[in-house]
C-alpha cells in the first residue's frame, strides 16, 4: 500500500472511532478538521512557509 492509501485508511478508522465515541458525526468531523487546522495555525510564519515549500516540491515530482 502507498503512504497515501495508509493515510486514507487511518483517517477513516479515526473518523469511525470518533463517530462511535461521540455519537455525533458533526462532532467527529469538527475534531478531525479542527485539530490539524489549529496545529497549522499554531506554527509561526517561517514554519508555515517551510511547510508550503516542502508540499510544493512533493507535488512537482
Amino acid at each position: 500500500m502507498t503512504n497515501r492509501a495508509k493515510l486514507a485508511v487511518g483517517g477513516v478508522a479515526v473518523g469511525l472511532i470518533l463517530w462511535i465515541v461521540t455519537q455525533s458525526l458533526l462532532v467527529a468531523l469538527l475534531i478531525m478538521i479542527g485539530v490539524p487546522a489549529l496545529a497549522y495555525l499554531a506554527l509561526d510564519s517561517r514554519q508555515r512557509g517551510r511547510l508550503r515549500r516542502v508540499t510544493r516540491r512533493q507535488l512537482d515530482r
